[in-house]
């Protein structure tokens, strides 16, 4: 019997009123797991409700209480990984040694967030002008939201509500329907770490709840993680009813083996990065540009088999190097790119369309595959896949390469692999993308960084956690003050300077 699952809404577990749910699925075996209510506006409302009656206590809460939180919260979470972790593999089915590396990354940001008083430090000048003072403060936006995606259904989240409540705001979370049970544990920890009720709130749903959130005059702005054209939906209807908005969206990174590179490592890093999460990751690497036709056939050689070797399997097995994708739909979609593929004419050196495993053929699983020859005119090249499925397009030279990457849609990641700092250096500040590798194939930035793409990989002007993500989450506040002296010089009615 599918478990039925709660919204989280002013502190506690709520039934879903609207009458509208949406299936869950273990992605191993095919088998319904859950039932998630999709909110109504409503719904929504009522978590902003919560969040109305909480803000005042919580803006009035100093930095320093509200750090002791998320430092309770994060030694909750370095408890109960492997809690958390099981149930992100049950939902997304991920392999568990990646769902505990996803929720490692997503504590570092707790880790960052609970430096709020350190963060939320202004800036004074004395003496601007004759007796005159100003200083800056940074104060919290009010309620904000996150609408995130099913790839990272603990650690995309975490890159947002951190900063969000360090800096003093409440936060509603409205999380991927398709694996949305490890969000509802994140609220109880919160709850049990001392956050008031109705700081943190969490609602299920589909675009009727994304639509209530955009258009609520009551939240003041909108974090998101998803593919390309939501992410401009989202920024573009946040942009309308005056919200701030960072809405992150679609990838296609391509990774240069130059032939001076150590291909055992660039093909190890190849090997994680296109097939690690089934290759559902914003930062995936899905194109290999090896320079040269020595270089393509030495990265062939060894790639190839590494491919067909792959350890597939349900997350929870130990030895899986690479589990399912998370729906039969996303597997259509997947094994349809492949075969657009063979269509277009790249060469299709490792099929993966058919795998099956014994004892889970209902799962939605597909084995890795590996296609050569691929040209920038193909589907596969230009469109993001997100699925096991890396495509090696030949470059003649390391120019022609960066011109590929620099005219692409995206500009999410990149890497190069090379033994030349000369080469490093100038694909560094040449390359039109925002998060660059050298030598590394997933060059997501640690948490005291900020994480964001160029081009159609962002909307918006601030980048994710880090500092820019302090900046995102406040607004500035500037106050100039002078106190009486006895001295009155009379009206001036000519622009105000400082002398």
């Amino acid at each position: 019997m599918p478990s039925l699952i709660s919204h989280f809404i002013g502190g506690n577990m709520v039934a879903g009123r609207s009458g509208r749910t949406a299936p869950v699925y273990n992605p191993a075996t095919g088998e319904q797991t859950g039932l998630v209510p999709l909110a109504s506006t409503e719904e929504v409302r009522a978590a902003v409700g919560a969040a109305k009656s909480a803000l005042p206590g919580w803006v009035a809460t100093t930095p320093l209480r509200r750090a002791r939180i998320l430092n309770k919260f994060l030694r909750i979470l370095e408890e109960r990984t492997d809690e958390l972790a099981a149930v992100i593999t049950a939902e997304h089915g991920k392999v568990l040694s990646d769902a505990k590396g996803e929720i490692q990354r997503g504590m570092e940001v707790v880790e960052f967030a609970t430096s709020a008083p350190q963060l939320l430090k202004g800036e004074v000048t004395e003496n601007v002008g004759t007796r005159v003072d100003s200083h800056s403060l940074r104060q919290p936006l009010g309620i904000v939201a996150g609408i995130t995606p099913f790839n990272f259904p603990a650690m995309v989240p975490m890159w947002m509500f951190p900063v969000a409540l360090a800096c003093g705001n409440c936060f509603i979370l409205k999380p991927s329907e398709r694996d949305p049970s490890a969000s509802l544990l994140v609220a109880e920890w919160l709850k049990e770490a001392g956050l008031p009720d109705g700081v943190f709130s969490v609602v299920h749903g589909d675009k009727e709840a994304v639509d209530a959130i955009l258009t609520d005059p009551d939240i003041a702005a909108v974090s998101f993680v998803g593919s390309t054209p939501i992410a401009r939906y989202i920024y573009e209807t946040a942009a309308r009813t005056g919200k701030r908005c960072q809405a992150l969206g679609g990838a296609k990174n391509h990774m240069i083996i130059m032939p001076d590179a150590d291909l055992d490592q660039a093909v190890d890093a190849l090997m994680g990065a296109a097939y690690g999460s089934a290759g559902e990751r914003c930062m995936a690497i899905s194109v290999a540009v090896p320079i040269g036709g020595k270089t393509a056939d030495a990265l062939m050689a060894k790639l190839e088999p590494k491919v067909r070797a792959l350890n597939i399997g349900p997350g929870t097995d130990p030895e899986a190097e690479m589990g399912p994708l998370v729906t039969s739909q996303h597997l259509a979609k997947v094994r349809g790119y492949v075969d657009a593929g063979v269509a277009e004419g790249a060469t299709l050196v490792v099929d993966g369309r058919d795998f099956k495993r014994q004892g889970y053929e209902n799962g939605y699983f597909i084995g890795g595959t590996l296609f050569d020859n691929v040209t920038t005119d193909m589907t596969i090249y230009k469109e993001e896949i997100f699925g096991p499925v890396l495509a090696v397009a030949r470059a003649p030279d390391y120019a022609t390469a960066a011109k590929w990457i620099n005219e692409h849609e995206f500009g999410n990641g990149t890497a190069i692999f090379t033994r030349d700092g000369d080469a490093a250096r100038e694909f560094a500040h040449q390359i039109q993308v925002g998060m660059i590798g050298i030598n590394v194939p997933i060059p997501v930035p640690m948490a005291f960084h900020s994480f964001g793409g160029w081009k159609a990989s962002l909307f918006g002007d601030h980048h994710m956690h880090g500092p820019e993500g302090v900046r995102f989450y406040t607004k500035l506040k500037t106050i100039t003050s002078r106190w009486p002296t006895g001295i009155r010089a009379g009206a001036d009615f000519v622009m105000p300077t400082m002398r």
